[in-house]
């Protein structure tokens, strides 16, 4: 019977490891190029009871946000310091928010700076009790922050009408070799599934040495 507790104990563990992971306030994309204009999309799931009543969005001197897409159901307010430089972005619900099983979008336009080389996103997500959930921890914590990985701008690349990043075919580095795109860090997923696969198999192991004693 111990065993069994151990090993229910190990897998709820895994399950509620693998939800944390997943489940938390991100900003897309997650890649972009050194001065090129972006629509940053903040994606926002409601996890606790009762519901989400505002998101906060800390800007960084790497990025310039200008505009912001208007929410139906929500007030947004853009807050900035003393040059004007947006410093924080807020959406607040005009009626009870975010249930605990449903999830929004919000939208803001901006330009990634010419020598940044990410962006680090720190939100905070406001429930209908009074507690706030900050999304502001490193890679791998229970409450990470999300970051969008910024690569420099290839030689030769222009920028359209709209202020994109046109990058040609055949860029390439002053070393000669072709640019590529660094790929975002998704330790925290990989540890979860990891442990959720581990605490099955252990699971199914003992269900077969159980069923071979009998």
């Amino acid at each position: 019977m111990k065993r069994w507790t151990i090993l229910t104990g190990m897998l709820l563990a895994a399950l509620m490891l693998a939800s944390t992971a997943y489940a938390h306030v991100t900003v897309n994309p997650a890649q972009s190029t050194q001065g090129s204009y972006e629509v940053f999309t903040v994606r926002v799931p409601s996890e606790q009871e009762g519901f989400t009543t505002k998101v906060e969005v800390r800007i960084e001197d790497g990025v310039e946000i200008s505009r912001v897409e208007p929410k139906p159901g929500w007030i947004h307010e853009m807050e900035s310091d003393a040059n004007g430089k947006v410093t924080s972005v807020s959406w607040t619900a005009e009626g009870d928010g975010l249930a605990k099983t449903e999830f929004t979008e919000f939208r803001m336009q901006g330009r990634v700076g010419e020598e940044t080389t990410s962006i680090t996103w720190r939100a905070y997500q406001t429930y209908s009790d009074g507690s706030v959930a900050e999304w502001t921890g490193g890679e791998g914590s229970d409450m990470p922050a999300s970051v969008t990985l910024v690569q420099p701008r290839p030689e030769g690349a222009g920028t359209d009408s709209h202020g994109h990043v046109i990058v040609p075919s055949d860029a390439e580095s002053a070393s000669g070799e072709k640019q590529a795109a660094p790929a975002a860090s998704n330790w925290s997923i990989y540890l979860s599934i990891a442990a959720l696969i581990i605490a099955i198999a252990a699971l199914a192991l003992a269900l077969g040495r159980g069923r071979a004693s009998k």
